[in-house]
C-alpha cells in the first residue's frame, strides 16, 4: 500500500503558507463543543495544549509524572536551533532546510523540514516572549553557538539547561490555560489503549498510576506527545520512565510505525562504569563547540592525558573530517569514536572512552579576557583563571555535572566521553498534517518519525517538539475536526470503550497473575544487551537475525516467569515498568526486522555490509529511499508499506564532511 502523506502541491518554499491560507477552519463556538486529548507534556505535549486551550477547545492532557514540569523534555541541554542569522554568518531558512535534510542523510520528507525551518524564527520568538531566559551578548542581543552538521551558529542556548528552560515557558502557557478552565490536567496517569469508534480515535484507557484504577476519556482527537524509545536500550540517556506504551498502544490498534529501527546515538555521554548503571548522563554536544576530541596515538596507552604531549595525540575527527572537525554529525562522531575504541585506542579503566578536552579552550578564552581587561602581559597562570571563568560561564552546570559522577575536575583533565543511546527517529507515521494512519490520531514531537531523517541534527529535537505543538497543530487540526463539529460528545460507556478497558484489565491481570521467579529489570535488562550488541551502533544480518529469536525467547520467558509484587489495585510501580518492559519486548523485535531489512547504511542506522572503503556509511537510494511504515498484523506479525521519499529541491549525494 502506498501511503498518502497529504502533502501540498505548488513549489516547496510556499507550501505551508498555502496550506494555513485555504485550510479549513472550526469557528471560536464550535471549538468550545470539542474536546482534544493529549498525552504527555513535555515541550510537544505543553505547547500543543496550551495553543489549544488558547484557541478555545476543551483540553485533556496526561503524564504519569507528577507534574508536567517532570517530562523529560527538561533533559536537553545545549539548545534549540533557529535560522534568524544573527551571527551575519550565511544562515537562512533554506540553509538549515539544508543541513536537516543532509544530516538526516537523506531520509526525511522534503516539506516536513522546510516548514519546521521556516517556523524555526517563530519559536525564539514566542520563547523570549514567555520570558525564557536566553543567553545574551554583551550588547543584548540573544547568542548562538555552533551544532554538529553546520557550518554556521544558529543554536539558541540557555546555559546547560535549555530544555529545562523551554519547557518551563511552555508549562506557564499549559498551567495559565488550566487556570482559565479551558485545560484540565490529569497526572499520575499513563494511558494504556486507544479507543477507536467506527474508524476514528476516540479517546483513551488511562490508568491512575496511585490508586490502580482504570478511566475511560472520551476526545474527538488524540494528540500522543509521548516521546521516544530509546529506553528499548535499557541504557540510555533518557529519563527512566520513558516508554513506548502510548505509541504502541496505537500500534497495535492500526497506526503505523515509521522507520523504528532509526536510533541516535550521541557521542558525548559518560561511559558505562559497571553493571550496576540503570540510565546514563549526557554531556551537552554544545561541549564540542570548544572541546576537543583526541585518543592517545600510541594503542593501550596508559600514562594520564595531561601527561601525553600534544604531538603524541590523535585529534582523529580533526584528521579525517577537516572541513567540520569536532562538529560533525553525531552519527559520524560516534562511529568514529567505537571505530579508534575498537581498534585498541580507547582510554580509562574500560578502555572504552576517549577524551573531550577543554585546554585549548580555556587559553584561548583566557587570552581574549585578558586583552578585554587590558592584561597584554598576562602569565600562565592568570589566563588559565581567566579562561576557566568564561567556560565556567558557559558550561559550569554540564562542568559540575560531570565532576559529581566521575569525582574528576574537567577543568583540570580531560573528560572521558562514549557514545550512548539518545533520541530515535523512528516513531509513528504521520502525514503532512501530523496525522497517524489512524484517523484523529495524531503524533507530535519525538512521538513521530517526521523531521529528522537517519539522524537528527543536535539542537533540533527542542525545536521540533515546539514547531509541532505551536505551530503546526493548532492549523492542521482544525483541517480535520471542522467535518467534526456535529459530532457530540460519545458516551463513555460505548461498547468500545467498555471493550478497551476490558482488554486492559485483563492483560494486567494477567501479568500479576504470572507469579515467576524473575524481576522485571533483569528482563529490561537482557532486553538491552541483546538490543546494543546487535541493533546498536553496527548492525549486521547474522546479529539482527540472532536477536530476532534472542528477543522471542525472552518475550515468551517474561510471560511464563516475571515476577511483579504487591496488588492490582494500588500504587505499583513494578507492575507499572512490567507493562512497558512487556511493549518493549514486542517493539525490539520490530527495530531488529526493519533493521535487517534495510540492507543500506544511513545516518544512525550503519549495516557492516553497506560502507565504503574508508568506513563511511553508504546509502542505497535505488532501493531504498522511502519511510518503512509497518502495520502490525498481530503479535510479531509485521506488514511493511512504504512512503517514496521524492527530493525536488534537494539532490541527494554521497555525505561528506571532510
Amino acid at each position: 500500500m502506498a501511503l498518502n502523506a497529504k502533502i501540498p502541491a505548488g513549489e516547496l518554499a510556499s507550501k505551508w503558507e498555502k496550506y494555513k491560507s485555504t485550510c479549513k477552519l472550526v469557528n471560536p463556538a464550535n471549538k468550545r463543543q470539542i474536546e482534544i486529548i493529549v498525552v504527555g507534556t513535555g515541550l510537544a505535549g505543553a505547547s500543543a495544549a496550551a495553543s489549544l486551550g488558547e484557541l478555545g477547545y476543551k483540553v485533556k492532557t496526561f503524564c504519569f509524572q507528577d507534574s508536567p514540569r517532570r517530562a523529560h523534555s527538561i533533559a536537553a541541554q545545549g539548545g534549540i536551533n533557529a535560522a534568524k542569522n544573527y551571527q551575519n554568518d550565511g544562515d537562512s531558512t533554506y540553509r538549515l532546510f539544508y543541513d536537516t535534510i543532509k544530516g538526516g542523510d537523506y531520509r526525511a520528507r522534503e516539506a516536513n523540514v522546510h516548514r519546521l525551518a521556516e517556523v524555526s524564527a517563530n519559536i525564539i520568538d514566542q520563547c523570549v516572549a514567555q520570558g525564557v531566559p536566553f543567553a545574551r551578548e554583551y550588547g543584548g542581543l540573544l547568542s548562538n553557538r555552533s551544532f554538529g552538521g553546520t557550518q554556521v551558529q544558529r543554536t539558541f542556548y540557555a546555559a546547560g539547561q535549555t530544555g529545562q528552560q523551554l519547557l518551563i515557558g511552555a508549562y506557564q502557557a499549559l498551567e495559565r490555560q488550566v487556570a482559565l478552565g479551558t485545560v484540565t490536567q490529569y497526572s499520575r496517569h499513563e494511558m494504556l489503549d486507544l479507543v477507536i469508534i467506527d474508524g476514528k480515535a476516540r479517546g483513551i484507557i488511562a490508568r491512575n498510576l496511585v490508586t490502580g484504577e482504570l478511566e475511560r476519556h472520551f476526545g474527538h482527537a488524540v494528540l500522543l506527545c509521548t516521546g521516544g524509545y530509546g529506553n528499548v536500550f535499557y541504557l540510555s540517556t533518557n529519563a527512566m520512565g520513558s516508554n513506548v506504551t502510548a505509541a504502541w498502544k496505537a500500534h497495535r490498534k492500526g497506526a503505523f510505525f515509521g522507520n523504528p529501527c532509526f536510533t541516535q546515538i550521541h557521542p558525548t555521554c559518560i561511559p558505562v562504569s559497571g553493571d550496576h548503571q540503570s540510565k546514563l548522563t549526557l554531556m551537552s554536544e554544545s561541549l564540542r563547540n570548544d572541546g576537543r576530541i583526541w585518543v592517545p596515538k600510541k594503542q593501550g596507552d596508559s600514562r594520564k592525558p595531561t601527561d601525553i604531549p600534544e604531538e603524541e595525540r590523535d585529534y582523529y575527527l580533526e584528521r579525517r573530517y577537516p572541513a567540520f572537525g569536532n562538529l560533525v554529525p553525531r552519527d559520524v562522531a560516534s562511529r568514529a569514536a567505537k571505530e579508534r575504541c575498537d581498534a585498541g585506542y580507547g582510554v580509562g579503566s574500560s578502555k572504552m572512552a576517549v577524551y573531550l578536552d577543554f585546554a585549548s579552550a580555556i587559553e584561548r578564552y583566557g587570552k581574549t579576557e585578558a586583552n578585554k581587561q587590558g592584561k597584554h602581559d598576562a602569565n600562565k597562570a592568570t589566563i588559565i583563571a581567566l579562561g576557566k571563568d568564561v567556560v565556567k560561564e558557559k558550561y559550569g552546570n554540564l562542568f559540575d555535572m560531570y565532576a559529581k559522577i566521575t569525582g574528576e575536575n574537567p577543568y583540570e583533565v580531560p573528560m572521558r566521553i562514549y557514545p550512548a543511546v539518545h533520541y530515535t527517529m523512528g516513531g509513528l507515521w504521520v502525514d503532512y498534517e501530523l496525522m497517524t494512519t489512524v484517523p484523529n490520531l495524531y503524533a507530535l514531537g519525538e512521538a513521530n518519525f517526521s523531521d529528522h531523517g537517519a539522524n537528527r541534527l543536535g539542537a533540533s529535537a527542542l525545536m521540533q517538539g515546539l514547531a509541532d505543538g505551536y505551530f503546526v497543530i493548532p492549523y492542521t487540526i482544525g483541517n480535520n475536526l471542522a467535518d467534526d463539529i456535529r459530532t457530540k460528545a460519545i458516551p463513555t460507556d460505548h461498547p468500545a470503550f467498555v471493550a478497551a478497558e476490558k482488554e486492559v484489565s485483563d492483560r494486567i491481570n494477567r501479568l500479576m497473575g504470572i507469579k515467576g521467579k524473575e524481576s522485571v529489570e533483569s528482563f529490561h535488562k537482557r532486553l538491552g544487551k541483546i538490543m546494543w550488541d546487535k541493533c546498536g551502533m553496527g548492525r549486521n544480518a547474522e546479529g539482527l537475525t540472532q536477536a530476532i529469536q534472542e528477543i522471542r525467547a525472552l518475550r515468551k520467558e517474561f510471560w511464563e516467569n516475571v515476577r511483579i509484587p504487591g496488588e492490582v489495585g494500588e500504587y505499583n510501580p513494578e507492575l507499572d515498568k512490567a507493562g512497558r518492559v512487556a511493549d518493549f519486548l514486542e517493539l525490539g523485535e520490530l527495530m531488529c526486522i526493519d533493521a535487517l531489512n534495510r540492507t543500506e547504511s544511513c545516518g544512525g542506522h550503519f549495516r557492516e555490509e553497506s560502507q565504503t572503503e574508508d568506513g563511511e556509511a553508504r546509502r542505497d537510494d535505488e532501493n531504498f529511499m522511502y519511510v518503512a511504515a509497518w502495520e502490525c498484523k498481530s503479535e510479531g506479525q509485521f506488514e511493511l508499506h512504504k512512503e517514496d521519499l521524492k527530493y525536488d529541491v534537494v539532490h541527494p549525494s554521497q555525505r561528506s564532511y571532510k
